[in-house]
């Protein structure tokens, strides 16, 4: 799959079906559209384009909207380029680009950048200058600009705004199970192993720390998790805690990770979490000995559930 950060460098010289939409999560919802995407163009012989904008356009237009995403920008690309999308699009979305009228931005960007020959969009899709035009207008536009305009039905729209939420919920509330099924694959934290305090090391539970650059990225409920990871092509399986360790009077919320039967040192490089489960909420322990007993219970829980769904 093609990747363009900036679409002001790009123009397509080949035809194009094109969708619009932010695809935070990509979830199953998502992926029925984009399926349709990609066979409309193999069908049609058109290479398949998705334009989506980053940031998140509520994040510009209203600056105390505190939203989360699901995905990283990255997170988003890597799931589209595996689902065989032949092209992700970044537009930057800025408070001038909202002010774009609507046949400017049909002609600027879906025309004379992406070629499009076909536009698949949802029945309630609206765009241009405070968001006054709608699929009809587009289909006017479509007809005058010499592409078609196929619409996705309420019943597919319904679904995937329901489940967008759904995922979000159950992320915050820990409920991995629920946001994996919604999603359609595990539910990924991104990051940088970096290193800690060394308590884990100390309780005989070597942890490395994640640090997430990107701070809009949603992290789940505070607790203790059953995880796994591809270092250096090795599959392994560990749990990690997102808190702030309490028993210790920690302040700040962390992301660690104990690996099982794994020592390699990975400081300094990038690694995708994959969340399978959750264990438990982050407790405070009457001592550091409780809480060592409480990790050796939390260690057998994971590696029995390993043993039961991933073996």
């Amino acid at each position: 799959m093609g990747k363009v950060k900036d679409i002001e460098t790009y123009k397509s010289v080949e035809t194009t079906v094109v969708t619009i939409g932010t695809f935070d999560g990509v979830h199953i919802g998502h992926q029925k559209i984009v399926n349709r995407l990609i066979s409309t163009g193999r069908a049609n012989g058109l290479k398949s384009v998705i334009l989506t904008f980053f940031p998140h356009p509520r994040m510009v237009l209203q600056k105390d909207f505190n939203i989360k995403l699901i995905n990283t920008i990255d997170e988003r690309r890597d799931i589209l380029d595996g689902l065989g999308l032949d092209y992700l699009l970044i537009k930057e979305f800025t408070l001038e680009f909202s002010r774009l009228r609507a046949e400017d931005f049909v002609k600027q960007i879906l025309v004379d950048k992406l070629n499009a020959k076909k536009v698949i969009i949802g029945y309630d899709h609206r765009f241009g200058r405070n968001r006054n035009a709608n699929i009809d207008d587009l289909k006017k536009f479509g007809e005058a600009y010499g592409f078609e305009v196929e619409e996705i039905s309420a019943q597919d729209i319904n679904d995937v705004a329901v489940s967008s939420t759904k995922i979000r919920k159950a992320l915050k509330e820990g409920d991995i199970i629920k946001a994996n099924a919604f999603l359609g694959y595990n539910f990924t934290i991104s990051g940088t192993v970096t290193k800690g305090k060394g308590l884990g090391r100390q309780l005989n539970f070597p942890t490395a720390n994640i640090k997430v650059k990107e701070t809009y990225k949603l992290i789940p409920k505070q607790g203790s998790y059953i995880v796994k990871a591809t270092v250096n092509k090795l599959l392994i399986y560990g749990m990690m805690n997102i808190g702030i360790n309490p028993t210790v009077n920690g302040k700040k919320e962390t992301i660690e990770v104990h690996f099982f039967n794994f020592n390699n040192d990975i400081y300094g490089e990038a690694i995708q979490i994959e969340l399978l489960n959750r264990i438990r909420d982050e407790e405070k322990f009457e001592s550091i000995e409780d809480l060592k007993a409480q990790l050796k219970k939390d260690k057998q829980t994971a590696l029995t559930y390993i043993a039961t769904h991933h073996a």
